[in-house]
Parts: structure tokens; sequence; C-alpha cells
């Protein structure tokens, strides 16, 4: 009987921390990307200064995701102002499209960080299944909120969400 227990517990033990791995820690989990120049960056340097973030996933391929981002750059810079928020973009484009990420980006004027997740390894770690996918993240450095999917004004729905966050309220 304590072999079966020891068992059982060793193997919940192991489904825990790959679980935390895999973003059950309700943090950023720690995967290179790259800058829109190249660089290899490590997501769990991603910081604000305890102020907000918002983690958006995209494609240069997905029409709401550009929309999502669209609708965001005209107000962020008020966002930035109220809340500080900053914006993280992670591309998930291929090899095969990466290259179109910078000329959209350039394109549409967003003023966001952006990088790009060619191996959908951020991705695999966020438990992502389809774009655009967003996360906020409180000053902590802890996913408090996330959200699958964009139609025509949920961009309000998530300011609405920075607000709490910045303020240090819980989002229900």
């Amino acid at each position: 009987m304590k072999k079966i227990f020891l068992s059982a517990a060793i193997a919940l033990s192991m489904i825990v921390s790959a679980t935390a791995q895999n973003n059950g820690g309700n943090t950023l989990p720690s995967v290179d990307v790259k800058t829109m120049d190249g660089k290899t960056v490590n997501t769990a340097t991603f910081s604000n200064d305890g102020k907000p973030m918002i983690i958006s996933f995209w494609a240069t391929w997905c029409k709401p995701c550009k929309k999502e981002l669209d609708a965001i750059a005209e107000e962020y810079a008020d966002w930035q102002k109220e809340t500080g928020v900053k914006l993280i973009a992670i591309s998930i484009d291929d090899s095969k499209s990466s290259s179109k990420v910078v000329t959209d980006v350039k394109s549409k004027g967003w003023e966001y960080e952006v990088y790009i997740d060619e191996n959908s390894d951020f991705k695999r770690a966020m438990n992502i299944s389809t774009v655009p996918f967003t996360f906020v993240i409180n000053g902590k450095g802890e996913i408090v909120w996330k959200h699958d999917g964009y139609t025509d004004g949920s961009e309000e729905h998530l300011y609405e969400i920075i607000k709490k966050v910045a303020k240090g309220e819980k989002i229900e």
C-alpha cells in the first residue's frame, strides 16, 4: 500500500511540475522568441516595471488578429497614459511567412513590442490553440486574464480589465 501511495505521490508531483512549466504556475514560461531583427529574447524577461502587460498572439494571415491590434493601436497611447500598460505582440508565423511580420508591423504603424515565435514554442507553452489570443499580466508578472478570439468592440472590455489590473483590483 505504501508503494502505491508513494508511486501516486511521485506521479502527482511530476504532473504538478509539468503543469507549472506549461503555465499552470500562472506566470509566463521561459521560452525563446525572436525580435523582428532576429535577436533572441527569453519570454521570462518580459516585464513592465510593475505595470500591466498585454500579451497578444497573432499571425499575418489572421484578419481578426490584425483587426484587434489595429483597434487597440487607435487607443494605445491613451491606455498607456492612464494605466502604463505595455502590449507585446507575439507573431506565430512560421519561417515561411515570418518575413511578412516586419512589413505588416511597419505598414500598420503599431507601436508595440513585436516578437516572432516561429516554432510555436511559446504558443505551446501558453497552451494556445487558436489566434487571436490575449493575456493580461499584472505588475507581479502573474497572468490574471485570458481571452481568445476578437469581435468588434471587445478591445473596450480589454481596457476595462487593464484599468482594474492597474489599480490592483481582482479580475473575476
